[in-house]
Order: structure tokens, then sequence, then C-alpha cells
């Protein structure tokens, strides 16, 4: 009796699954490749590079083709527990090489970490691409910088030093510059940063005391809004949350996004998305609005 029973439970849900509609594909720019070039498929490449003496890690995502491929420098946050490599991902598959690395002193690589160092280190991410432009596949006229909360810091400080960066994009950034006004407002808010900054092993030689005392003595240089002059005539992308318990969206995003928006050198995009600070429940909302806006950037 039972092997009748199952043996008709079979039956059902094969004729059942045979019965079923297939699901049409999706046509998406994110989807993947309908054909693959043999010559130059995607790929990823693992790589390392020199910054201040010290080597640096991370990888490179190929896109499809011979291209050149416009390039983006993907940068994340402290410590970068969030890479955002769904990002990247999709980004490749819209015709975008991705190159991802760990800063100075973070995750394994060389040095001692430092936001000075940061900016430094996207300094150098760029000088290799162009360097080696034609062994990835890179247009090095279309570099991009990216990045989310000190990954956004570090991506608009470096593309205002760099005047061969066109396109800068900052996901929720935080603004160091803004934060020692934070901290002598609240010097909670002070000691919850020394401790987070303690706890943080995966950073070499770097602690809350040493993080606290670089913020206070570049307060003028790591201020976001004074940059304004450096990013004159550049795209900017500036991405905020509406929940976000990391950077404020008060009384740091709207402010950026409004100094940034009030020079006509700037070519600026503001989008306020629901969310956390990582964006946690809006992942296809965040790569869209900077999918968007990176294709201007071609």
């Amino acid at each position: 009796m039972m092997k009748s029973f199952t043996a008709a439970i079979g039956a059902a849900l094969i004729a059942a699954c045979a019965a079923a509609p297939e699901v049409p594909a999706t046509a998406s720019r994110f989807a993947d490749p309908a054909s693959i070039d043999a010559a130059f498929p995607p790929g990823l490449a693992e790589v390392s590079f020199e910054s201040g003496g010290d080597r640096l890690n991370g990888h490179i995502y190929l896109a499809n083709g011979a291209g050149p491929h416009p390039a983006v420098i993907l940068l994340h946050g402290f410590p970068g527990n969030e890479k955002n490599l769904d990002l990247a991902q999709a980004l490749r598959r819209d015709g975008f090489n991705v190159l991802f690395f760990h800063y100075r002193g973070a995750w394994g690589s060389e040095g001692v970490y430092s936001f000075s160092h940061l900016i430094e280190d996207v300094g150098a991410a760029a000088s290799f691409l162009r360097t080696n432009a034609a062994d990835y596949r890179v247009d090095p006229a279309k570099l991009i910088t990216i990045g989310h909360s000190m990954g956004g810091f570090a991506a608009l400080q470096a593309a205002a030093r760099d005047p061969a960066i066109a396109c800068t994009a900052a996901i929720a950034p935080a603004n160091l510059g803004a934060r020692v006004f934070a901290f002598d407002q609240s010097p909670e808010l002070e000691a919850g940063f020394r401790a987070y900054a303690d706890s943080l092993q995966m950073l070499a030689g770097f602690d809350g005391e040493r993080g606290v005392a670089e913020i206070r003595a570049n307060a003028g240089a790591f201020e976001l809004q004074t940059l304004t002059p450096g990013l004159a005539g550049k795209q900017v992308l500036i991405v905020g949350s509406d929940k976000d318990a990391s950077v404020s969206l008060e009384n740091v995003i709207k402010p950026l996004i409004a100094a940034y928006e009030a020079d006509p050198a700037l070519k600026t995009t503001g989008v306020i998305l629901p969310g956390d600070h990582s964006f946690s429940w809006t992942r296809e909302a965040l790569i869209n609005t900077v999918a968007d806006w990176a294709a201007g950037c071609r």
C-alpha cells in the first residue's frame, strides 16, 4: 500500500513539473552575457600593487570582450565588512572592469592603516590601472572611483586630487571633517568611536587614540564640503539612506548634497534611498542607482 502511495505521489509531482510554465528570461543589462568572447572572456585576476612602499592585495573583475573597458575602483569602508561585491559583479556584467583592493594595513595588505593612507592608496590604484591598462583591458582615460562609507570619503578625496578622474560616487560617505564637531558635541560619540576602533584587529597599527588624533589633526583637509574646487567639471553621485545609524542623513548627507549642488561647476546627482548604512534591504535599488549614473561615464 505504501509503495503504491509513494509511486502515485511521485507520478503526480512529475506531471506537475512537466505542466508548469517556463519562467521567461528577463532582459537586463545585468544578465549574464548572451555570448562569450572566446579570446577575451569575463574573468577574475588577482593583483597586488605598491603604495608607499607596501604591497596591497586585491582583484579585478574583467568584463566580457577586448575593450578597452571603463574601470571602476571600488572602495570599501571602515573596516570593510560590507564590500559591495554584488555591485562589482553587476557593473562587470554591464561592461565595466572593477578593481577591488584592501588599503594599507587592512585585511592582510602590508603597512599601517590610516585615513590619510586611504586617499594615497586610491591614487596608487589609479596609477596601477593606467600603467597596466593593456594587460587588463582598461581604458585609462575612463577611471571611476566608487566607495561606500569611509570608501566614499576616499573616493571623493582621491577624485578631487586627480584631474583625470571625471566621475566619482560616494555611497553613505563618512565626512571625517564634520566628525570633529560631532566629537566636540558628544564625548560619548568619541568614546564609542575609540572603543570600536580598538576592536578592529584587521587594521594593522591602528587604534582609537590614533584614529581620533588623525581626524582632529586633519579636520580641514578631511572636510568633504570643501572639495568642490578639485571636483569642478566632474560627475559626482552622492547616495544616502533614510535609516542610516552610522552616517547621519540630516547632518552629513543632505548638507553634502546641498553644498555640491550649489556649485554650478559640479555635475551633482543626489539620491536618498530606503535602507540602513549597508542598504541591506535595498541592494537592487542601490545597484540600479549606481549603474544608471555610471552609464554616463563610459
